[in-house]
């Protein structure tokens, strides 16, 4: 997801089925990368970091590097949300509201991966996309595949087409709110209840963008 940590995910609020081998050599390989990236970073700084170092240290090859990820803010942005967003919001109520499912899903997870030791990596995540332009930029296109995924399964829970306008606007607004939460508490030094900024934010949202 979007606006959330680009580590390995937390437990759901469900047991998930435990992947196979394949998926999970998959996995470690990329944690290595990221978590080697991360170290290089912070020693030496984002743009003297190269994907041959990054490789290095992770114990592969630029090709194996760029295999998992397209670019190197690619390392700081993917993750392995979306799967389990989609799986966790079809769980809730169908007849739930879309946002109260929403906010259910993504509160849950976010408390999930702050009470592990997964903080730290989120906090890394967000040092850079406040610092580092790049990595916000490249996050307003990536962003793009979660909003898939999201207008998908409203789509699904509304009877409407995943291309409907009303859906469009409505993911629209959720995941850059989600974005702009996450930036906020970036540049106030990551200080303050991220959660209830979460709350806050789509509170804005549900109350219809009233000031």
């Amino acid at each position: 997801m979007a606006a959330t940590s680009r580590t390995s995910p937390p437990a759901s609020v469900e047991a998930q089925p435990r992947p196979g081998l394949r998926e999970r050599k998959k996995l470690k390989t990329r944690t290595a990368i990221r978590r080697s990236t991360y170290r290089l970073i912070a020693e030496q700084g984002y743009d003297a970091t190269t994907i041959e170092q990054i490789a290095e240290a992770a114990e592969v090859s630029p090709s194996t590097v760029f295999r998992y990820f397209a670019t190197k803010e690619d390392i700081v942005l993917t993750d392995e949300y979306d799967p389990l967003l989609e799986a966790e919001i079809r769980k809730r109520p169908a007849d739930e509201p879309p946002l109260q499912s929403l906010r259910f899903v993504v509160t849950e997870a976010l408390a999930a991966l702050l009470a592990t030791e997964e903080e730290e990596e989120l906090r890394r995540h967000t040092r850079l996309m406040v610092e580092v332009p790049a990595i916000r930029a490249r996050m307003s296109e990536t962003m793009s595949d979660t909003a898939k995924v999201l207008a998908r399964v409203l789509a699904d829970r509304s009877g409407r087409g995943a291309d409907d306008l009303e859906v469009r606007v409505f993911v629209a607004a959720v995941l850059w709110a989600l974005r702009e939460v996450t930036l906020y508490w970036g540049e106030h030094g990551q200080e303050g209840d991220l959660i209830a900024m979460v709350d806050q934010a789509l509170d804005t949202l549900e109350g219809g963008l009233t000031l």
